[in-house]
């Protein structure tokens, strides 16, 4: 093999410390090691031949393949089919707690289901994203990978009495396997990072304990969640989809697992999504309390809180846009110039260059989603309110200056409406926090920003020509990110300023239902290409649909969104002409704008249903 996969013919599997994507032929082909944002163990899903991978399939035949979550769980299954029998790979990672480890379990289960069935497989790891040596030892009992840094056991699921069924060969770095099996019988391996001991059998009970913990942990998890709308299936899997994307010692959710994979084929918007941005994260407040999850909800909060009292912005200001999983913020941007990229699509990046820019909107997110927790019984501490307030002092004497915005142009700072906008929610949310807490505050100077920033909205924001909010101050280019206008309540959904703009984004940015975010062209942001269309906007454009009314085109809108998810109902950041999954996958900030965007519509749709009694 070394075509790439389809972004969208993935699953994700993970232990709430990092992750591992699955193609639907067994491929694991993107996996970073201990953490999210570790270097890369296997990266063949940006260059096969240096990346490392580690398959699994039907040996000398062809097959079909199927692959599906088992319900309810984080537990990915893939069937193959042959003439001569149907086997599936069980693959899953046990739940590593809320303490940081190097050790993670990458299980494979191996079984036969009908007839008889050989499973052939390669493990080819390839450290520190291809650019480590690493040694390879055949054990009596499994394998041993070993990397400056890093070791990974290789641990054969087998009986006693199976006369080695699991062949282990070995090449001059990797490990090849067979295993033949008849219907009925399972075996398999896993693969362990740095291990207390040498590898060592394993045998089938005790795997397939393994497995029954990690549903009873799954299933317990999502059990928690009060949504039973109509869109229950999509939504449970966008939380279970998210809650994998969290890092558990932290409580901070990743914008995806993966980097590099690009906005547009062979293009340069390839980006490093793994790590924890301030907006993507503070909108994870309003999704995991609308379902149910407060405990996952508070520990962001708690993330959040340790970083408005670090004060580490530096000269973009007291926040960050986006840190690291353990709150550090050594983003530095650099290429991986030996890969060649997902499809050719260069450079590859890891670390991101975006990280110290001015976003003047995460102050607006993160007070948002403070003041929202502190609804749901989620307050702030004494220490936490004094350097909000500081940090606030600080808004104060800089809301009014250009930014690169929310979509991390790098064309140039400009003032642009969305950042004022979010400005005006830091300063309202801070004043009702303050009253609702009873905590003292300048909030009658937090007053005179907030207004002073309507006012400018409206009269700067605003184009009387084409009567709708735009971009940026001087422009009269659409942004989509202008849709959370009235669901942050700087405008009602039926002020006439609004359904006109929400006309103007019609005709200009939707495109049968999909949206895009803005138009490079009228805009340029100061990359070269294009892009497909924002899955993210797109269910953000369903939420302002439904709060302004427009209940049957919100409905058909989200019912043809939902047909763009892959096979496992999960989502990458675009869409291009096509239908195809574009960019880093899954994506976080989609998953969250579809449980928003399917809360909303079902209140809406729930009270146009009592109120037509």
């Amino acid at each position: 093999m070394n075509e790439c996969p389809l972004i969208e013919n993935h699953g994700l599997i993970g232990d709430l410390q990092t992750a591992a994507l699955v193609t639907t032929d067994g491929t694991i082909d993107w996996f970073c090691c201990p953490r999210f944002d570790s270097p890369s163990v296997f990266g063949a899903l940006l260059d096969w031949d240096k990346g490392g991978h580690f398959t699994v399939r039907p040996a000398g035949t062809t097959f079909a393949t199927k692959q599906l979550y088992f319900p309810h769980t984080a537990i990915l299954v893939t069937r193959f089919m042959t003439e001569s029998g149907t086997g599936e790979v069980v693959d899953f990672m046990p739940v590593t707690g809320a303490v940081a480890t190097n050790r993670h379990r990458l299980v494979r289960m191996l079984r036969c289901v009908r007839g008889n069935m050989t499973f052939e497989g390669d493990i080819a790891p390839r450290f520190d994203y291809g650019r480590a040596p690493h040694e390879l030892r055949i054990t009596e009992h499994g394998a041993l990978f070993s990397s400056e840094g890093l070791e990974l056991a290789v641990h054969a699921v087998r009986e006693p009495e199976d006369e080695r069924l699991l062949n282990l060969l070995s090449g001059d770095r990797d490990l090849h396997f067979t295993l033949p099996l008849r219907a009925g019988q399972q075996r398999g391996v896993v693969l362990e990072s740095s291990p207390d001991g040498p590898p060592h059998e394993i045998r089938v009970a005790e795997f397939q304990q393994l497995y029954e913990e990690t549903i009873h942990f799954w299933r317990s998890w999502l059990a928690q969640s009060r949504y039973s709308g109509r869109w229950r299936e999509a939504v449970e899997r966008s939380a279970v989809t998210l809650k994998l994307m969290t890092y558990a010692p932290s409580g901070a959710l990743v914008a995806a697992p993966t980097a590099g994979l690009p906005e547009q084929l062979g293009g340069e918007r390839n980006w490093d999504y793994r790590f924890t941005w301030i907006r993507d994260a503070s909108f994870s407040v309003y999704a995991l309390l609308g379902l149910g999850f407060k405990e996952e909800a508070a520990a962001f909060i708690s993330w959040l809180r340790d970083r408005v009292r670090e004060e580490a912005g530096g000269n973009t200001g007291p926040l960050n846009i986006m840190y690291r999983v353990d709150g550090s913020s050594d983003l530095v941007e650099e290429t991986l110039d030996h890969w060649a990229g997902y499809e050719g699509s260069a450079p590859v990046r890891i670390g991101n260059g975006a990280a110290n820019q001015m976003q003047l909107d995460i102050y607006g997110e993160a007070l948002d989603s403070i003041y929202f927790a502190h609804q749901h019984g989620i307050q702030l501490d004494i220490k936490g309110w004094s350097a909000l307030h500081t940090l606030l002092d600080w808004l104060v004497d800089h809301w009014d200056q250009p930014g690169e915005g929310l979509w991390e142009t790098r064309g140039g700072r400009k003032d642009f409406t969305y950042g004022r906008v979010m400005s005006w929610v830091a300063f309202d949310r801070a004043s009702r926090l303050s009253l609702a807490s009873g905590r003292p505050a300048a909030r009658g100077r937090w007053a005179t920003e907030r207004d002073r920033i309507y006012e400018q909205v409206l009269t700067q924001g605003w184009d009387p020509k084409r009567e709708a909010f735009v971009q940026h101050y001087g422009s009269d280019v659409l942004d989509s990110s202008l849709l959370r206008m009235p669901t942050v309540g700087f405008i009602t959904p039926d002020d006439p300023m609004w359904t006109s703009t929400l006309d103007a984004m019609d005709h200009e940015l939707v495109s049968d239902s999909l949206v895009y975010r803005y138009n490079p062209e009228a805009s340029p942001d100061g990359l070269r290409g294009s892009e497909g269309t924002f899955s993210l906007c797109t269910f953000m454009y369903v939420d302002a649909l439904a709060r302004a009314g427009r209940t049957d085109q919100a409905r058909l809108v989200l019912e043809k969104m939902l047909t763009y998810a892959n096979h496992l109902g999960l989502y990458s950041e675009e869409i291009d002409l096509t239908g195809r999954q574009l960019g880093n996958f899954p994506q976080a900030f989609t998953h969250l704008a579809l449980i928003d965007a399917a809360i909303t519509l079902d209140a809406t749709l729930n009270r146009a249903r009592e109120g037509g009694r």
